[in-house]
């Protein structure tokens, strides 16, 4: 476990070897290399997951969770927990464990309701199955953002180390802004944790803890009025605050993808404000500067300084101006389906209703190759067990396509 955890950590610190860029006024490829086809709908989609037998879990951010089969039969996944379900808060993540041959485990990230609002929580269960029914047993939440509020996105992708001991929980700014920058706020961060949602013994900040009490504020209208935004709340920890130990990177603003590459290497994709959306390169103890930096104004037209100007904080390998709005990021592994991109990510996008293929070469560089325009707000796109791809469309009546090569 040291020797993986010693590899793990020596990826995570490569250095940047192609140049950054603004991918933002890609264009979209005349044609598309492969066959959509609508499998089934849902309402508000948000993951796909899938087990070792093929069928998938597909999670709805009004909150149930689906087992769903290639063909499109659909079994409701009872006793998941209760969530709060309010613009982008909601039933988010899936993921299958990484012992789940041996022990049916499944994680799930969503917005835990509460007397204010909600947080975002990080739950594990065991999955059952037969052929007509799915249930969820042994439920158990792992770690939760507290205070819990309003407003905001979750971020709530989560990422299994390599070495499958430990994984790392992405935690959106919701919007708040400048508590991204405070270590002692569980927000607009990347955590890192054991698989019991511990603090990771390899945490630069393992064994700290921070401020006894918090303030929480509403989603103030920009970033400059987040400094003096009129405070809700002040939370007590009932126990020591643990976020300090918690933190892997800090200074994110709304990260929905975070992956491995076959390379070891961690990335994430964020949505910037009116512009800026980012790839980044996930290092140890990097702080990746929001709000205090961006490569666009916010959505009022509130200037926000350039990346440029301080150069402390870490810089995305690629950068999107204007936007492209990830919804999520995944790497493709394997020789069947389409070999040819063993070892590339794939971005979904919403805004840009496309599918974009982006090259990594192992040192801490990437850039896109194609985008190809799918018609449909992609939430989120997966490879099954035979190699083709899944995507999920974001919308009230949300599609389930398979991909498959012409």
């Amino acid at each position: 476990m040291r020797s993986a955890t010693g590899v793990l950590l020596l990826a995570l610190m490569s250095s940047t070897a192609w140049a950054q860029v603004n991918a933002g006024d890609q264009k979209p490829e005349a044609s598309v290399p492969f066959t959509m086809t609508t499998v089934t709908t849902f309402t508000f989609p948000w993951r796909i997951a899938f087990l070792p037998d093929g069928r998938m879990l597909v999670t709805e951010k009004v909150g149930p969770v689906w087992l769903v089969t290639q063909q499109g039969q659909k079994t409701l996944v009872t006793n998941t927990p209760p969530v709060y379900w309010q613009g982008q808060n909601g039933m988010l993540g899936v993921y299958v464990s990484p012992t789940y041959a041996a022990d049916q485990r499944i994680y799930l990230t969503y917005a835990e309701p509460g007397d204010y609002g909600g947080g975002l929580a990080l739950a594990r269960a065991r999955l059952n199955t037969t052929a007509t029914a799915a249930n969820v047993q042994n439920l158990e939440v792992l770690w939760r953002q507290l205070p819990r509020g309003r407003g905001g996105q979750e971020g709530g992708a989560l990422a299994f180390a390599p070495d499958g001991q430990s994984l790392f929980l992405s935690v959106g700014d919701r919007q708040r802004f400048t508590p991204a920058q405070d270590p002692d706020q569980p927000v607009g961060k990347i955590l890192h944790l054991t698989l019991d949602g511990k603090p990771a013994p390899e945490n630069p900040g393992f064994g700290k803890t921070g401020a006894a009490t918090i303030p929480l504020i509403d989603p103030p209208s920009d970033t400059e009025a987040a400094k003096t935004a009129k405070v809700v709340s002040t939370y007590t920890f009932p126990g020591p605050n643990n976020t300090p130990a918690e933190t892997w990177t800090m200074g994110h603003r709304t990260p929905y993808g975070l992956a491995f590459s076959p390379a070891g290497e961690l990335w994430e994709i964020e949505h910037g404000p009116r512009g800026g959306d980012e790839l980044n390169l996930i290092e140890k103890g990097k702080n990746y500067g929001w709000p205090l930096v961006g490569y666009a104004p916010n959505y009022n037209g509130v200037a926000i300084p350039h990346p440029d100007t301080r150069p402390e904080f870490a810089k995305p390998a690629i950068y999107w101006v204007p936007v492209i709005a990830p919804g999520n990021l995944m790497f493709y592994r394997g020789t069947q389906g389409f070999p040819q991109w063993d070892g590339n990510g794939f971005i979904a996008g919403l805004g840009t209703q496309s599918l974009t293929r982006v090259i990594f070469d192992g040192k801490g560089g990437a850039k896109t190759a194609e985008r190809w325009s799918v018609g449909k707000r992609i939430r989120d796109v997966a490879e099954a067990p035979d190699g083709s791809l899944w995507m999920i469309e974001d919308a009230s009546t949300g599609a389930l396509v398979h991909v498959t090569p012409k």
